[in-house]
């Protein structure tokens, strides 16, 4: 019963000496999912569940194995607080387990019959670290505007993606690894099945996420296991359009099932265990995880991820839904670790080959310094171009509209300052796109707020209808390769040209040398 339905009923009981129910003013929120009854809490006008188990605990001998469906549970479950992160390094504030595969959803109405857009979030984190219960990522604020907003957790670095032959062997489908990427797919799964019981359209899903997350969208939109399971993307700082490599980089992130195959082998034997069984046994503190480490990136294994994502879609063959993606303006200030000229030199040597030079001058370094204007080929070369890549493909074989963003949202430094040329770092923009500067920017200013309504505005309508055009926002234009707008996010949003364009279509002749003419740099 809605509130105003209730305030209206309020006079009549009154009259006939009887008080309304309490479970009409006071029972927590409780819906029914497939496994069993839920209970969660009330948030003003928004119920809120946590710690929805969607898939069996990736635990024992379901260790690096393809996600198992959730129990059911006899009674009611409280689904009142955050379950523990995926086990990763570091302490994330929910904790840490291998018992992780658990989600939470904010809603403004449990009526099935009101059908609304779903937005599913993906987080970040390299595919080594992340979690569903970061302050920032809260989904109150989207779900005021008439979203049902879902955040999934998926298994990370090598409990998520570690590939071995003999995990491959005792596979139906002969593969191993992207246990991570079937979390989310049985969590997108879990969601179809179950989200009408949230007043959610399981017809009306979109995927978000931003970096590791924009990535697995971008993923999920080239698998054809996710196919169905969502009807619009936003990727931020995401994509995942490069070649496979044996030594990797930002934006050459992947390796082949066979090159993963042998990393899995070493990082076996550093563990001192003797077999799958000794391994699965292991307690997961005494395995080793991070970045670097091998093991820690999903891989194009034939299955999940069938080939390269750039000839998938140079082919057409990629689930076709519209998609809103952008990145920052200044990523490259995370990314870029030389600290003089002659070592940002070398390294670009080290990586491009022959095509160093041309990227030397198309991304210019400072005669004593490394300016935007070199930390750019960081930015692009993660980001930028996979991105910019997917409008272009995209747009040229796909039926789904693209939306393209360039974030650059920051302060403007003294012009002797060492922030001088600064812009938006990577993962900036978050907060600005789940409206939760209040908590994770005190400081922030009506410049702010501005991009940041304006992001809800936008990426909402989007869910809403596949365009984030509406009432109170600039008109963002759809993007079309012969005449390529993109949609600055800017304290004043307006449309602007491809940033970097020229430089972008030099490092364009880069990638394309290296996956469709299986060039190799002259240097690892």
């Amino acid at each position: 019963m809605h509130v105003l339905q209730r305030l209206l009923l309020l006079p009549l009981l009154t009259l006939i000496g009887l008080a309304p129910p309490a479970s009409a003013q006071d029972a927590p929120p409780e819906v029914t999912v497939a496994q069993g009854k839920l209970r969660g809490v009330a948030k003003g006008d928004l119920s809120v569940f946590k710690g929805i188990p969607f898939a069996a605990p990736p635990v024992g001998d379901l260790r690096w194995k393809a996600p198992q469906p959730a129990e059911p549970w006899q009674g009611t479950l409280a689904a009142t607080a955050f379950a523990a992160s995926p086990f990763q390094p570091g302490n994330p504030g929910s904790g840490k387990s291998e018992d992780c595969l658990y989600l939470n959803v904010w809603t403004p109405d449990l009526d099935p019959a009101e059908k609304l857009p779903v937005m599913v979030w993906i987080y970040g984190g390299g595919f080594s670290f992340g979690s569903t219960s970061g302050t920032g990522t809260d989904g109150s604020q989207l779900a005021q505007e008439g979203v049902v907003v879902v955040s999934v957790a998926y298994r990370v670095g090598q409990l998520g993606f570690l590939a071995h032959p003999a995990l491959s062997a005792e596979n139906p489908d002969g593969v191993s690894g992207n246990y991570g990427l079937l979390d989310q797919i049985a969590g997108l799964r879990w969601i179809q099945d179950n989200i009408a019981a949230f007043g959610g359209d399981p017809d009306r899903v979109t995927i978000f996420g931003e970096s590791a997350g924009g990535i697995s969208v971008s993923m999920l939109c080239a698998s054809p296991l996710a196919k169905g399971l969502f009807h619009g993307a936003i990727s931020q700082s995401g994509g995942s359009f490069g070649p496979t490599r044996a030594t990797t980089y930002p934006g050459e992130n992947m390796k082949t099932l066979d090159q993963a195959e042998a990393d899995g082998e070493r990082y076996a034997a550093s563990t001192g265990a003797e077999s799958l069984a000794e391994l699965r046994a292991l307690p997961p503190d005494s395995l080793p995880m991070g970045m670097g480490l091998g093991g820690g990136w999903p891989v194009v294994d034939g299955h999940v991820i069938p080939d390269n994502q750039y000839k998938l879609y140079r082919k057409g063959d990629y689930n076709d839904v519209p998609v809103l993606i952008g990145y920052n303006s200044d990523e490259g200030l995370s990314f870029t670790r030389e600290r003089n000229p002659e070592e940002f030199r070398t390294n670009v040597r080290r990586r491009y080959g022959e095509f160093a030079d041309r990227l030397l001058a198309a991304y210019p370094v400072g005669e004593n310094d490394i300016p935007k204007s070199a930390r750019d080929l960081s930015r692009d070369a993660a980001f930028g171009w996979h991105t910019w890549a997917w409008a272009e493909l995209q747009s040229e074989t796909g039926k789904g509209d693209v939306y393209l963003y360039y974030f650059d949202q920051h302060p403007n430094y003294p012009a002797d300052s060492p922030q001088a040329d600064h812009g938006s770092p990577h993962g900036q923009e978050v907060i600005y796109a789940f409206g939760t500067l209040g908590t994770d920017k005190p400081n922030a200013t009506a410049a702010d707020r501005a991009v940041s309504a304006a992001m809800v505005t936008y990426w909402t309508n989007f869910a809403k209808s596949g365009d984030p055009n509406g009432a109170g926002v600039p008109r963002w234009p759809v993007y079309r390769g012969s005449d390529p707008e993109v949609m600055y996010l800017t304290a004043s949003p307006h449309v602007g040209p491809v940033p970097s364009a020229e430089s972008l279509k030099v490092l364009d002749a880069y990638f394309r040398w290296r996956i469709l003419e299986g060039g190799e740099p002259g240097m690892e």
